[in-house]
């Protein structure tokens, strides 16, 4: 495996000064000598070959940005330094850039763990931070990165469910966890990326909901489980008002109740406190018997 090690380079703008004074001084030194008009032109032009191959060494750094040195074919190193740089005409350089980069999934069509067709996307957030790895262990890291981070939501996608659908499941949901399947979409994606020397920064569910073929059929299921929560919660409240009644008529002994007078009161008072619509009062004249 090829990882990154820092190119030997000199300052650009030294460097082309000392050049430019050299070149100078070559030429009028030429100019001096004792020798043929033809040998002195030929002297010449090779001093200025020299010069302008001594400028093809040259090359531009931007910030937050490496260039991937090779002399033949074989790694050298690679230079983050800002500026303007020298280093040997003969290598070949390719601009690798370090900048924080997001790339977004489209709306993903897979299956939850429970079988459930849903949709899903992500945004992840990465840069290179081994340019040597990024260049020479994957054909295209860009394009490579991609893949991977779709992979890796499909995958994610499959492992859990969708919601737990009040059926008391303890586990990991898409839905109600979001922040922990964050950290295991990043943490699964960032181990793909990093033969391409990629570090993964954030990763988040940026899309999420059922397929339109059964989101219709799943919203009434929801609709359903929230309905029966709601009952639970009134059936609970009624039924420590009813019992809270009975033992404050037993305390302050207004009244005796037989076991068949408390069961009708507890009907009454529980069909009053959990009916939708509003109770009608009826006057009871005579007597249970």
């Amino acid at each position: 495996m090829t990882t990154e090690i820092p190119a030997k380079s000199l300052p650009g703008l030294t460097l082309l000064l000392v050049l430019f004074v050299l070149e100078i001084a070559t030429i009028a030194t030429i100019g001096r000598l004792p020798i043929g008009t033809g040998l002195r032109v030929l002297s010449v032009v090779a001093a200025i070959a020299v010069f302008i191959f001594c400028l093809v060494g040259f090359y531009k750094v931007g910030p937050n940005q490496g260039k991937v040195l090779q002399l033949f074919g074989r790694y050298v190193g690679t230079d983050r330094t800002s500026g303007l740089r020298w280093a040997n005409p003969f290598y070949s350089h390719q601009k690798i850039s370090l900048r924080v980069r997001n790339f977004e999934s489209g709306k993903l069509k897979v299956n939850d763990a429970n079988g459930n067709p849903i949709e899903i996307g992500a945004v992840i957030v990465w840069r290179v931070v081994d340019t040597a790895e990024a260049v020479f262990e994957v054909d295209n890291y860009e394009n490579y990165v991609n893949i991977q981070s779709e992979s890796a939501l499909r995958n994610l996608a499959t492992s859990y469910p969708y919601e737990d659908h009040g059926d008391d499941a303890k586990g990991l949901t898409l839905r109600s966890n979001g922040n922990d399947i964050a950290h295991k979409l990043k943490a699964e994606v960032h181990e793909r990326l990093q033969k391409a020397g990629v570090e993964v920064m954030e990763a988040r569910l940026s899309h999420l909901a059922y397929a339109p073929e059964i989101a219709q059929a799943m919203l009434q299921r929801q609709q359903a489980s929230a309905v029966l929560g709601a009952r639970k919660i009134i059936v609970q409240g009624a039924v420590s008002i009813v019992h809270s009644a009975l033992e404050q008529l037993k305390e302050l002994e207004v009244v005796e109740l037989d076991p068949e007078r408390k069961a009708a009161m507890v009907s009454n008072l529980l069909v009053v406190l959990c009916g939708d619509q509003r109770a009608s009062p009826v006057i009871n004249t005579g007597s249970l018997y």
